[in-house]
């Protein structure tokens, strides 16, 4: 995400650059619930790539991890270019999520057991010990994120306020978020 992300909400009141703990903190509870990620990689040709991966149940501490297939497009492409995004959305509780940051891949079996649980059986059916399976670690820089406020009966009477007024009245919240190393 570049500066160019200012020019759409600076003017917005309830636009926020969070940054540290509280940064680290407002990912932590905009991921709270979700089961699927959308994972965006470059492809050979420039193009992106995009999968749906489950999203381990683990408290974010600026690192996602997720189990796949070691001879994976996704991993061949990782190697090529480590630039990643993820976009995650709770659309009954209007939340939109997007992380940059960079990929790396490995087996390292510790880590594979520790984020094992059975529903992995459905990719690999060996289990746990099954040679294709692979770490994929993301390392988050940075983020947007957009959250509407209030039940969808009263965003809806926020939505029609604002358009009535001119975009005068707050529909959500949006932010920019530096992860810190």
């Amino acid at each position: 995400m570049s500066e160019n992300h200012r020019t759409d909400n600076a003017q917005d009141n309830d636009f926020h650059e969070l940054r540290g703990e509280e940064g680290l903190n407002k990912i932590a509870e905009l991921l709270k619930g979700i089961h699927i990620a959308m994972m965006h990689t470059v492809a050979a040709d420039g193009s992106i790539n995009s999968r749906p991966m489950a999203v381990q149940d683990k408290t974010f501490d600026g690192k996602l991890w997720f189990l796949t297939r070691i001879s994976s497009g996704k991993v061949e492409e990782i190697k090529q270019d480590q630039h990643i995004t993820l976009t995650v959305t709770d659309k009954s509780d209007a939340k939109y999520l997007t992380l940059k940051g960079h990929a790396s891949v490995n087996q390292d079996r510790a880590k594979i057991g520790e984020l094992w649980n059975a529903m992995y059986k459905a990719w690999f059916p060996k289990g746990e010990t099954d040679p294709e399976i692979a770490v994929l670690r993301v390392d988050v820089a940075e983020a947007e994120y957009w959250e509407a406020s209030s039940s969808s009966l009263i965003r809806g009477a926020k939505y029609l306020a604002a358009a009535v007024t001119g975009g005068k009245t707050s529909i959500g919240e949006a932010g920019h978020v530096v992860v810190e190393r």
